[in-house]
């Protein structure tokens, strides 16, 4: 019988959700859901120093943003602490590790000493083979007896196979003097502990994999299966930063991207299948598989983001579009909808979405809804209301006084003025839109009357021809 999939993701909290780690938990997520697997999530808090309460927050509010649910309890590095030591004292028993009582100085001048040969060597600790009869009673390292010789080869689903020297590796520490354990120890644990079937991560960590790797071997293991992604670049190709915009998962989601649309574009950052751009989750999740991803970094590409966004706001349920819209407020910091905003953001919610690619940019197309009278007007909106137009807006109200308020309906009486006044419906449309949106573009002015109703709308026109 096959192993169930099971994938993890394992942030270190000391800061923001990186927009790489979020697209390596998507990536988990999808793998592990589209097999029937489990996917967890570990937060390596053991760097006590930098680890804070309020990053590993930040980290959940974007995976939840995201939509990444995670099986089970997040499970936390720094208090298996116990474990890690436990494991590195069995290492030590079998003989695959020892006690290295070798102090700072001793390494330092071992190296110092190897630069002035003019050539690198790793740290070959006296230690490693000493009679436990000679062991100090000092402080002491445990070290894992890496091999001197030949070499390690990992096989990994995205990089293919990588071969390293295993003289370039040094017996690595596993549990400092102080009795803490080192990460490379701790990751190897966790996910043999937590049934990790494959680790799916940044290249960023390939060199680890030799390391840790040793580490199954010396515990006699199952090592995982391997898959190292590239990293995301900028759109000029070098190292992501800051100069390139947003780093965070959550500063998307305060720029107003669907939720979505940003799991569609990481998706297919960095990963194809075929020729497909647009796709649901549950499209990725049947799709998604290892041998589709790229072995060369990704260029972040905003107009794509941008593209796939509007996709997927068009495309999306009116009620859980404005559930996310409201969402994106509190987010960003800005009012929430009052109730009848809400409600009138659902009536007009299939013209507003069409072409929106953002939520500032729905919410600009809502203007006409969330404006309450007297609806400003931008200097277009005052120009295409003149004498004459403000005239015909005058004559036009009666008659939508005892209109049915059908967009039938509304179409006659509006078509028959403007043939009244011997005039194209754009020449009318303008200055409709200026009195009911405060600009020249807007949503379609049956739209708007339809919305707002047949009370506010003649009120609207009525401070216009005023």
């Amino acid at each position: 019988m096959n192993t169930p999939v099971v994938t993890r993701f394992a942030p270190s909290p000391t800061g923001y959700l990186h927009i790489g780690g979020g697209r390596t938990a998507l990536f988990n997520w999808l793998y592990a859901r589209g097999r029937g697997g489990k996917f967890l999530l570990r937060i390596e808090d053991t760097d006590r120093e930098r680890s804070t309460p309020e990053a590993t927050a930040a980290i959940l509010r974007g995976l939840e943003w995201l939509g990444l649910d995670w099986d089970g309890e997040v499970v936390s590095q720094f208090e298996r602490k116990d474990r890690h030591a436990a494991v590195a004292h069995e290492m030590l028993a079998r003989g695959t590790a020892y006690k290295c009582f070798s102090t700072k100085e001793e390494i330092d001048a071992f190296r110092a000493e190897a630069e002035a040969r003019g050539s690198y060597a790793v740290f070959q600790s006296p230690w490693r083979d000493a009679d436990p009869t000679t062991h100090p009673d000092a402080p002491f390292v445990i070290r894992m007896k890496a091999p001197r010789s030949g070499e390690t080869v990992i096989r990994d689903e995205v990089q293919g196979q990588v071969t390293i020297q295993n003289a370039t590796l040094d017996d690595m520490i596993c549990l400092r003097s102080d009795g803490t354990p080192t990460y490379m120890l701790a990751v190897v644990v966790d996910d043999h502990d937590m049934g990790v079937t494959h680790v799916i991560r940044g290249d960023d960590h390939l060199n680890n994999a030799a390391r840790q790797q040793m580490i199954y071997d010396a515990m006699g293991w199952d090592i995982p299966i391997w898959a190292h992604i590239p990293l995301i670049h900028g759109p000029d190709g070098k190292k992501l930063s800051k100069r390139h915009g947003a780093l965070g998962v959550e500063e998307y989601q305060a720029m107003g991207y669907p939720a979505a649309g940003m799991r569609n574009y990481l998706t297919r950052l960095g990963w194809a299948h075929g020729d497909a751009e647009f796709f649901t989750s549950a499209q990725a999740m049947a799709w998604f598989d290892l041998k589709g991803i790229g072995r060369a970094p990704a260029r972040l590409d905003f107009k794509k983001l941008e593209n796939l966004c509007g996709l997927h706001i068009s495309s999306a349920d009116n009620a859980a579009l404005l559930h996310e819209l409201q969402a994106y407020l509190a987010a960003s910091g800005r009012p929430a909808l009052t109730e009848a905003q809400a409600a009138l953001m659902l009536k007009g919610m299939n013209s507003l979405k069409e072409r929106a690619k953002t939520f500032p940019e729905l919410l600009d197309k809502a203007r006409y809804i969330l404006e309450s009278r007297p609806v400003g007007r931008d200097e277009a909106a005052e120009k295409a209301l003149d004498t004459v137009s403000r005239g015909i807006l005058k004559s036009l109200t009666p008659r939508l006084q005892t209109a049915s308020w059908t967009k039938e309906d509304l179409e006659a009486i509006l078509n028959a003025i403007a043939e009244e006044n011997g005039i194209g419906f754009g020449k009318l449309a303008a200055p409709l839109r200026a009195a009911l949106a405060g600009r020249t573009v807007s949503p379609s002015v049956y739209d708007m009357m339809l919305v707002i109703g047949q009370d506010e709308t003649i009120a609207r026109l009525e401070d216009a021809a005023a």
